[in-house]
């Protein structure tokens, strides 16, 4: 096995792009870069939009065509090399369908590098090891034109291409003939070979799961088993896409990847006020029911409004155990009252909180969280719980 040579394209989605942003996006097999030329414009509409960095498979696009077979594993590690040739550094990185495998293979692989995942119609693993045989032998035997008109029935919701008949699909599939035979098929080996099902389970960034309602390959059923594997995965069914939806749908998918990158910078703010040991608990206690609702909360209450900088830490912790007393929600203020003690208050300055609130609170709701502040105070150390 050999690690091939990948080729990408850098993009400044913004003039502000702020520099340590970076996103990764990688193609599906027989697609390329152009996958993802829709979802540029969509994401540079939003605040702070990072630089994109593109990847091309081998044999497709920009990247030179492989001659020796390779892995999935070499794949992720050609993609490295592309990111650390462009200053290298932790990055999001999205992609579809073998694009996606890579992705989660790189979150595996690297887990201190990726800093959010994203996974459209794919999976940790796809098809059968018998099907990609055949695929790669076809192609060998007969050319990527060979395939068109099957990837124009999988890679479509039906009547996408009718109602585009000018669009991106059939430029696509245009792009699919041009593709290197010999490469196309070393990919579908890659696929044959490749099967993460078991590490799932590992995954420490935050992810998101996208599924095409029509996706007859990476079903939707599929797709929210991977997401029910990997912790605190976002899953998102999207009903008019099927396999190519960034293609079908590049307003969706630039929504989804700002998202995930949201979901990302929460996470981290979420660690550093509340502590490792506590975030890992309540990620471990997600299931399918609940994955949605702690993605809002780490999203939007820590994504946005804790890391919004008009309060310092510490004055936020104020109001938030202020409030908390007012309303009576005691496992939060027992979590916040451990969180404001990570934000710099001093026990002396947590008291003082809750004898001023007593004076609008009312003294029953501040008796309560003074009992509960006597408690907090005499752990040995960071304890549990509660989901904010």
């Amino acid at each position: 096995m050999t690690t091939p040579r990948l080729r990408g394209s850098m993009t400044a989605t913004a003039p502000a792009a702020p520099s340590s942003a970076l996103l990764v996006l990688l193609p599906s097999l027989g697609s390329t870069t152009e996958l993802w030329d829709g979802v540029l414009p969509a994401l540079a509409r939003h605040p702070g939009a990072p630089r994109i960095l593109r990847v091309d498979l081998p044999g497709h696009g920009a990247s030179p065509a492989a001659r020796e077979p390779f892995t999935v594993a070499e794949l992720a590690d050609a993609v490295l090399a592309v990111v650390d040739e462009v200053g290298g550094g932790a990055f999001h990185v999205a992609g579809d369908s073998l694009g996606g495998a890579l992705a989660l293979e790189l979150s595996i692989t690297a887990p201190d590098r990726v800093r959010s995942l994203a996974m459209f119609c794919s999976g940790a693993a796809i098809g059968t090891p018998a099907a990609w045989a055949q695929r790669a032998a076809q192609v060998r035997a007969s050319g990527t034109a060979s395939v068109v008109a099957g990837s124009a029935q999988r890679w479509f919701a039906p009547g996408y291409l009718d109602a585009h008949p000018d669009g991106p699909g059939g430029h696509a599939l245009r792009t699919l003939v041009e593709v290197d035979d010999e490469s196309y098929a070393l990919c579908c080996e890659a696929l044959a070979a490749f099967d993460r099902r078991g590490d799932l389970a590992g995954v420490r960034a935050p992810s998101v799961i996208v599924a095409g309602a029509h996706d007859a390959v990476t079903t939707p059923a599929l797709m929210r088993e991977l997401a029910d594997g990997i912790p605190g995965a976002r899953f998102v069914e999207l009903p008019h896409a099927a396999h190519l939806i960034p293609l079908e749908d590049p307003g969706a998918t630039a929504e989804l990847l700002t998202s995930a990158s949201s979901t990302e910078a929460g996470m981290r703010v979420r660690r550093e006020v509340l502590g490792d040991a506590h975030v890992d608990r309540a990620a471990a206690a997600v299931t399918p029911e609940t994955a949605a609702f702690q993605d809002f909360i780490t999203r939007y209450a820590w994504g946005e409004v804790w890391a919004r900088r008009q309060l310092t830490r510490t004055q936020r912790s104020i109001a938030t155990l202020a409030s908390l007393v007012t309303g009576g929600h005691e496992n939060e203020f027992r979590m916040h009252v451990r969180a404001a003690l990570r934000n710099g208050l001093t026990r002396t300055e947590i008291a003082e909180v809750v004898h001023h609130t007593a004076l609008y609170a009312g003294l029953p709701a501040a008796n309560s969280a003074m009992a509960i502040l006597r408690e907090v105070f005499a752990e040995p150390a960071e304890s549990e719980e509660s989901h904010g």
